[in-house]
């Protein structure tokens, strides 16, 4: 939806190429005004801009810039603009469950406060809904999301966090890495690698970030940049390279070259050339 300022675009994105799907929205509101309503899912909102209020369990909260929002599943609730400047936030609709990996007793967590002071987190969830709502791929969005759901609930629920010591965890992060180099072109998803381990996608992804220092769609973009690497030198195009390294398009290597190795495939396929001659 988009009316002069004011603008609404939802995002689906997959956790794992088979995975449940997970909505993002990216709003600006100046008028709008949510009718009494509420969700089956989480509602995890970070204020970007302006002020929000919203009527909440009784009462009227209000967020400004950097805070986190947090509405329970069947929470009624509305959501307004609290000043004539309007505000803007981004928001993922996240199933319980991906609250609950990172948890002990597994029960719903609870938050008693819905807006919430953590600049670290609030940050993180901005910056990987915004990646996301661009691109989103499967296993990133499974690697980034449930982590960060899981943080919000350890940091700012009543449920207890559970032991973050995973054993085995360089010989799991090593099975992780193998099976990504494996299947690169279609990897599989955390959840079905965590379940052939017998872990938890959250035990999973400890065990592999503190293993390798990079959550696995991480390992994995580098992995394919240092493939890609090899194929510009061999004198293949980097529209030819991004789809035999499992990147999506040339604009997705392109991301992650600059990232990696700080030039464009293209700059870097003709330094290597120039220098062959």
């Amino acid at each position: 939806m988009t009316n002069g300022r004011e603008q609404a675009r939802w995002t689906r994105a997959r956790l794992g190429r088979c995975g449940p799907p997970l909505d993002l929205l990216t709003a600006r509101f100046d008028r709008h005004e949510y009718a009494p309503h509420a969700h089956d899912e989480f509602t995890v909102g970070v204020t970007v801009g302006g002020l929000e209020a919203i009527a909440y369990r009784g009462g009227r909260i209000v967020s400004g810039p950097g805070s986190i929002v947090v509405l329970e599943p069947g929470e009624m609730h509305t959501g307004g603009p609290a000043a004539p400047e309007g505000y803007s936030y981004r928001a993922l609709y996240a199933a319980p469950v991906l609250l609950t990996d990172g948890t002990l007793g597994g029960g719903l967590p609870h938050f008693r406060e819905p807006v919430l002071d953590d600049p670290e987190l609030a940050g993180a969830l901005r910056r990987a809904h915004t990646d996301l709502s661009a691109r989103p791929d499967p296993l990133e969005a499974e690697s980034r999301l449930p982590w960060l759901l899981t943080a919000l609930a350890r940091r700012h629920s009543t449920s207890r966090a559970s032991d973050d010591t995973v054993p085995g965890a360089g010989r799991i992060a090593l099975a992780v890495r193998d099976r990504l180099a494996d299947e690169l072109l279609a990897p599989p998803s955390l959840a079905a690698l965590a379940a052939d381990l017998g872990l938890s996608r959250y035990q999973l992804l400890r065990a592999f970030r503190t293993t390798m220092g990079v959550p696995p769609y991480a390992w994995l973009a580098q992995y394919r940049v240092t493939r890609a690497r090899a194929l510009l030198e061999a004198g293949l195009r980097p529209a030819e390279v991004a789809g035999l390294v499992g990147f999506a398009d040339q604009a997705h290597l392109t991301r992650w070259f600059r990232r990696v190795l700080g030039v464009t495939p293209a700059a870097y396929r003709n330094s290597v050339q120039d220098g062959a001659r």
